[in-house]
């Protein structure tokens, strides 16, 4: 019997290209036909769905966005005390200053902040301020930085035939072809890739992009070896602080490494949810925001400050963050345990608030969706990765915990007996675009 949510996706994907606006929230990517697709209301870590069922949710958490928890009293306070005055006029809001002091103060190395409303959107203001700062056109980069073009132009190869080859499933089409040869991977962890990028490319390169953490710490070698090769070939060093920043600290992951770059990204955790994102960075670099343009209505309202500004005190003044690692922590140990229990197979990786882990088996996506099905039934919306919250509790990972290792037994049982496949109700999840990490 299909859900409301369901039927209303079958509406959606005839009137929205690609039925979602995120490529993360598709139904396709967790159980499709299957997921519920959207809700009605959410509040703490609990989610009510169209047809009124509650879920605990220990999975993406609003794709990693609301930090604190959905509908976080103090937030929305602060952002319906900004509708009631007026969150639009011809005057600038004054929380812009209050807010890009209180980035400054939390980021000492920095002196000037711009703003704007979304992760993709603030990579790209960072990307053409670092170029018009250089006056160089080429970037190095490692991981996922949005969805605009001069990101895109990575998967340019030389003839169409290539394209798509470097970061799988990120489609290159309506990108144009003379950005080709701009972009210069590099993963994680792997200084000497970066190195032979800089002397090869290091007269032309306005920046060095990356996340100063994801799957796995930095090296010390590695991140303070990068602040060098930036140094010295005059590249800005840009970190992409959209998923990490506001995780393990009250501030970008990069004040745990101890290395400063010219120019931090923040957005998904800054507002909790509200649309903002931050460019935070260095008078030299950021004066050069000037000297091109970049400009936009929608980032003077006032609903993103106001909320950004009750997020970041809350999460200063309440340890945020020392909350999100040990509840990721007890998820990952918790993992680990029930894939001995069980004798189910798992690789866990990720940082503590920000876990994943993959089966390692054959078909190991079968398995995922038909897990996400399983814990679907019993009223937890999961998948292989959990982005902790302010909101969750010891009860509610105790509560997902036990719910994971009956499940896990009865995955076990499933691909001894061959009987995966059988047990879905509809097709395997979509694998979404793989990083470059």
């Amino acid at each position: 019997m299909s859900s409301t949510g369901q039927t209303l996706y079958r509406r959606a994907r005839k009137v929205m290209p690609g039925g979602t606006q995120l490529l993360s929230k598709r139904p396709e990517m967790f159980l499709p036909g299957q997921w519920p697709t959207y809700f009605k209301s959410a509040k703490g870590a609990e989610v009510v769905d169209l047809d009124g069922k509650t879920y605990l949710d220990m999975s993406y958490c609003g794709i990693g966005a609301t930090i604190l928890g959905f509908a976080d009293p103090d937030v929305d306070a602060a952002v319906k005390s900004a509708i009631d005055m007026g969150s639009m006029s011809t005057l600038n809001c004054a929380e812009d200053i209050e807010l890009a002091e209180l980035l400054v103060e939390l980021h000492p190395w920095a002196d000037m902040v711009r703003f704007g409303r979304a992760g993709g959107e603030a990579m790209a203001i960072a990307v053409r301020i670092a170029r018009a700062a250089t006056g160089r056109d080429m970037v190095a980069f490692c991981g996922y930085h949005g969805w605009h073009d001069w990101y895109l132009s990575a998967n340019l190869g030389e003839t169409t035939a290539l394209d798509g080859h470097l970061l799988p499933g990120l489609d290159t089409k309506g990108v144009p072809r003379g950005l080709a040869g701009l972009m210069h991977p590099f993963h994680f962890n792997k200084l000497n890739e970066i190195e032979a990028i800089v002397a090869a490319h290091g007269e032309r390169l306005a920046a060095i992009v990356m996340e100063p953490v994801r799957s796995s710490e930095p090296e010390p070698a590695f991140i303070k070896g990068i602040r060098a090769l930036a140094d010295r070939c005059g590249a800005a060093l840009i970190f992409d602080e959209v998923t990490s920043g506001f995780r393990i600290n009250s501030g970008g992951a990069h004040l745990a490494y101890g290395v400063d770059p010219d120019m931090a990204v923040f957005a998904k955790a800054i507002a909790n949810g509200f649309p903002m994102a931050a460019i935070v960075g260095h008078a030299s670099v950021m004066d050069a925001a000037q000297e091109t343009f970049v400009s936009s209505t929608a980032w003077t309202e006032r609903v993103g400050p106001a909320a950004a500004l009750a997020t970041l005190r809350k999460h200063r003044e309440q340890n945020v963050a020392r909350h999100l690692m040990r509840i990721g922590t007890r998820i990952q140990k918790g993992w680990t345990e029930a894939s001995q229990a069980t004798g189910l197979p798992l690789h866990v990786s990720g940082i503590s608030p920000l876990g994943h882990f993959a089966f390692a088996l054959p078909d190991a996506q079968e398995v995922r969706t038909l897990f996400t099905q399983m814990m679907l039934d019993r009223g937890i919306l999961a998948t292989g990765s959990f982005y902790a919250m302010y909101s969750h509790s010891d009860a509610h990972v105790d509560r997902y915990l036990e719910t994971v290792t009956e499940v896990f037994r009865e995955l076990r049982t499933a691909v001894d007996q061959k009987a995966v496949k059988q047990l879905l109700r509809g097709p395997v999840a979509h694998s979404g675009f793989k990083r470059l990490t």
